[in-house]
């Protein structure tokens, strides 16, 4: 036989607090995510490339010369991705535009989804496995945005005041538990 607890205001105190408790480590943790995805399928820039010149081609396209620099955007720094808290796939490249405009692209992610995923450029080295999942708050940073979904193409613009002397890696951080779920460096191209 079940016995019947008093109502008494302790208990009902008590009952308050556990639910507070659970809702707000439902807040916090967000554990639905960890079997979700956010898909993301932004247009990327369609990068051109320099003339090939060299002893098999027969030279620059007409009206260009071989050190002329495309017309259209070109990537001037890439890297691919590596897993820290999180299994991390894709590839990071920092586009400019004709107009010299820079435009950081995460082309193929794949990653977890988790609460309050951003996106910074750092001056950290990417280093494998647990020894670089902390250290991308521990010197410069810019936050480029929230990420917009853990899987996909997309885009993410370098506001003009970024100086990007320095900045030599991106992280797709998890500001709430400070932690990279991964990172590439950005090496540059060319």
């Amino acid at each position: 036989m079940l016995r019947r607890l008093p109502h008494t205001p302790l208990t009902w105190l008590a009952v308050a607090a556990i639910v507070a408790a659970s809702a707000l480590g439902l807040w916090w943790f967000q554990p639905w995510k960890l079997v979700t995805d956010a898909e993301v399928d932004e247009e990327l820039s369609v990068v051109a490339s320099v003339p090939a010149v060299g002893p098999t081609s027969v030279g620059p396209v007409a009206g260009t010369s071989a050190t002329a620099a495309p017309a259209g955007p070109t990537v001037v720094r890439s890297g691919t991705f590596v897993t820290h808290e999180h299994d991390t796939e894709g590839t990071a490249r920092i586009v400019r535009d004709a107009a010299g405009r820079h435009r950081l692209e995460l082309v193929g992610l794949a990653t977890s989804n988790g609460p309050d995923l951003r996106v910074w450029l750092t001056d950290q080295p990417v280093r494998d496995g647990t020894a670089g999942w902390r250290v991308f708050d521990d010197g410069r940073w810019v936050e480029l945005g929230r990420l917009k979904g853990n899987r996909g193409d997309q885009g993410y613009e370098i506001p003009s005041a970024v100086d990007l002397a320095g900045l030599t890696s991106v992280s797709i951080w998890c500001k709430r538990f400070a932690v990279s779920f991964g990172a590439a460096p950005l090496d540059p191209v060319g």
